[in-house]
Formats: structure tokens, sequence, C-alpha cells
């Protein structure tokens, strides 16, 4: 994309002086400085000072007839042109001068100034004119190619792939490399359109100083970057992360708005997928919330609006607590839901073990015993939860207690027994689990409707309802003790 004859000047985009003096109407005829024909004309300027340059700005076309000129002045004159940056100087013929004279020649020659000689016929407005119009058409055509780039940038977003597709067309339309980050720096995606590009990790290894100064400031905003070899632009994402494209030329204009237009558009896409995530993430805990309760059914055809299904056969509850949420999510092939502070995943028996294991790269982790009740596993995994160990299994917990003693029929005949009007209590399944969490919060009003997520005068009226409907008294310790039993079974 970049182009040698088209350099951006405060905002201009620049002719060079070759296309300039290649205009046959103008009847220009270079004498002087071949090799800097190339150079970018930003303007033209008429002056018949002796020293013009207080009045330019650098990448000029001066022109003039050399009225106040003597041949003496030759090399000053030049030089000091060439100090200021001018692009080259145009000496008007048939008024002051019938010829360029020849000490303006040599000394042009001698500084590598491009020294155009300018028949009595051609006026310099035609010249100015001739150079505001290249530079109008010059521009407009860098708007048209920044547009072609945007829409096929919009393209790209629009794919399944999104911010994946993205960087990849970016890499193209800069002809460098670029590469998606999260916010904690590791690599999301890379695409390199060179074949030559740094090895991602390793560039992203580099990077991470930069990305923590950008991530201090209030606002974020885009670094740019350049060595010998390579030119960066590193911008954030929002709060989800960066973005960092690179090249081993400086980056056109054209170029800084494309890049501008794709930090745009992936910003749109991660703020819009993290949208569908949270969504997605409130159905998995009402799939969680139905199983619990004994609709698998409902369960199941809730989650596969989502493209998800459950787990066959026995599975284990895994309960992790994270920082990270999304990131688990993606690490686990299993189902996974928010519920209260953890995150919980049904995770197929086999697979127990490794999965825990999985995820203890995100937190701790408690682990249930695989093929228990559902209601039971997670019990088991947050008390398995509450040890010290990054990854705990409640089976493997040494002393379980008195529950380990109970015969299991019987234990599980009485607890079902125990629990049945809570159960059968019309189609309302919560007071069994608001129950657990009041029993597990020792009673602590606050503590148990935040786990449960509801407000404490709820859980008040929940538990008015289990004491009337079991008969027992809920501040009776032994009471206490048997339900707390009667629900870990």
């Amino acid at each position: 994309m970049a182009n040698s004859d088209k350099l951006g000047f405060g905002g201009l985009v620049a002719p060079t002086l070759r296309r300039v003096t290649a205009i046959t109407p103008l009847h220009l005829d270079v004498l002087a400085g071949q090799d800097g024909l190339d150079r970018p004309v930003r303007w033209v300027a008429v002056s018949e000072l002796e020293d013009p340059t207080p009045f330019l700005e650098g990448g000029e076309l001066v022109l003039t007839t050399g009225m106040r000129l003597t041949p003496g002045d030759a090399v000053p004159y030049i030089s000091r042109l060439v100090a200021r940056g001018a692009t080259g100087l145009g000496f008007g013929v048939g008024l002051g001068h019938d010829l360029v004279p020849a000490a303006y020649v040599d000394a042009a020659a001698a500084a590598g100034l491009p020294l155009v000689e300018v028949p009595r016929d051609t006026p310099f407005i035609a010249i100015g004119k001739v150079v505001s119009e290249l530079i109008a058409a010059e521009q407009y055509e860098e708007i048209s190619r920044a547009f072609a780039a945007q829409g096929r940038l919009t393209r790209a977003a629009l794919q399944p792939s999104g911010t994946g597709a993205v960087i990849d067309r970016l890499a193209r339309e800069i002809s460098g490399w670029a590469l998606l980050l999260d916010d904690a720096g590791a690599v999301r995606h890379v695409a390199d359109a060179t074949g030559t590009g740094p090895p991602a990790q390793e560039k992203a290894a580099a990077l991470r100083p930069e990305l923590a100064r950008l991530k201090r400031t209030s606002s974020p905003a885009s670094l740019a970057l350049a060595t010998p070899g390579e030119h960066m632009i590193i911008q954030p994402l929002g709060r989800r992360g960066f973005f960092v494209v690179g090249a081993a030329r400086p980056f056109s204009p054209i170029e800084h708005t494309v890049v501008n237009a794709a930090g745009s558009l992936l910003t749109l896409a991660l703020e819009q997928g993290r949208d569908q995530r949270a969504a997605a993430g409130r159905v998995r805990t009402a799939v969680f919330r139905l199983l619990l309760a004994g609709q698998a059914e409902a369960a199941a055809d809730a989650l596969a609006a989502l493209g998800g299904t459950l787990p066959e056969g026995a599975v284990a509850v895994l309960a992790c607590e994270t920082a990270d949420e999304e990131s688990l999510t993606e690490a686990l092939p299993c189902f996974t839901a928010r519920w209260g502070r953890v995150v919980v995943a049904l995770a197929p028996a086999a697979d127990a073990h490794r999965l825990a294991e999985r995820a203890a790269g995100h937190g701790r982790v408690g682990v249930g015993v695989p093929g228990v009740a559902l209601a039971l596993g997670l019990d088991q995994a947050e008390r398995a939860l509450a040890s010290a160990h990054p990854v705990a299994h409640f089976a493997e917990l040494a002393g379980q207690g008195l529950l380990a003693l109970l015969e299991p029929g019987a234990a599980t005949a009485f607890a079902a027994a125990m629990l049945a009007p809570l159960r059968e209590y019309g189609s309302r399944g919560d007071l069994v689990e608001s129950l657990r969490a009041y029993l597990a919060s020792n009673g602590h009003w606050d503590a148990a409707a935040q786990r449960l997520g509801i407000h404490r005068h709820t859980l008040r009226y929940r538990m008015k309802r289990v004491s009337e409907l079991l008969g027992r008294d809920l501040d009776d310790p032994s009471a206490r003790a048997e339900l707390w039993i009667a629900l870990c079974l």
C-alpha cells in the first residue's frame, strides 16, 4: 500500500517533482539534480527575494526569475534552499535572464537540488495550479483507497471468525504483521502478510512493558514504536485487550487510517461478544437451576438453544473459584455455569481429574464424588473447595466424619423421607437449596441470601415454610444436624 511517490506532509498528499516536470504543456526542462526528482512537491512558492527561506516550510518548489540574483549569489542561495528543505528550484527565463546562469546550474548540481528551467511562455501561476490540482487528485485517491480498505475490514468483521478475520485482513492491508492480544498480553490471533514477521509469542513477551504502561493510563491511547528495521503501533481495545501492527517501513497516512478503522471494528466486535457471552452465561445458570430442581429435560432444551448439550452418564461436579470466568469456560470442554461465588462445571466421570487439573490453571477447584446426586455433588465440591489445596477431591479428603459410618441404604432412605415434604411442595424446587444455603451459612441470613442471590426477607419466608412443612424448629441444633446430614446424602 505504501507508494514512494506519495508522502504525507501536514495532511497533504504531495505529487513528486518528476510528475510535475513530466506535464508536457508546462515545457519544463530539468537542468540539474535529476536524482532528486522523486521528492514530493508540497506547494509552489514564488519569490524574488535574495533569501526566501524565512517564508518557506520545506517541501516547496521555489520559482524565481532571478531579477535580484547575480552569479556570485548562486552557492549561498542554493545552499539556503537545501538547508530549508526545498524540493527544487524553478528558474524563469526570458525576463531577467535569457538562460539560467551556469553558476546556478553548477551549484544546484553540486548540492543535489533539482533545478528546472521555466520558459517565458509558462506562467508561474500555471505551475501552481497544476500542483494544486495534483494534490487534490492524490487526496481524493487516498481517501478512496482508505474507504475501500475500511470496506474490506468491515466485511472481514462480519465473517464467523470475527476478530481473527479482521486481524488477517489488517496484516494484508498494511503489508506487514498484526497481533491480537488479551488484556494480560497473551496472543489470541496472529497474522503475517510478509512471512518474515517476528514470532508471535516472542513479540508479545517483548511488548509487555509497553502494554503495562498503556494499562496504567487513565484514558488508553495508541503507542507508536520505531526501531531501525521495524515500525509498530499498539492500540488498546477498551479493557478487552490490545492489537499490534508492524511493518519494516513507516506507516503512510492511509495506513494510519486503516489501523484506526480496524481498532474501532475490533473494539466493537469484542464488546458485542462480551454482551453475547454474558447472556449465554445467564442461560447456563438457569439451566443449572433447572438441573438442581430435577427438571433435566427442560434444562437440556434450554441449553440446546445455545448449541450445547449436557454430559451423559455419571458426572462429577467441579466448583471453581476464578477471577476470569471467560477463560475458564473456554478452557473446559464441558457444561459450565456461574453459581453464586463459584463457577460450576459438570465433567464426565472419566475426565474429572483431567479437567480439574486444567481448571486449576484459572483458580482453586473442588471436586465432588462422581455419580452422586447433583445437589450432593455440588455440596461436596464446595466443601472440598474450602480446603487449602489448589485441587481438592472430596473423596480424597481425610476424615469424612460420621457420614462415612452410616449404612448407605438406610441413610439414603432417612434423607429421602425427611426431605420429602420439601421436594413435594407443589412445583417449587427452591426450598431444599434454600435450606442448604441457610445451614451452610450457620443460620446467617445475609450470607445465605447472598449465596442464593435473593433478598433476606425472601429467605426468611422460605425458612418459615420449611419449618412448617417439616414440623421442626430450625433453631434447634439437633434438628439442624439431622437436616444437614439428610442434605449431604
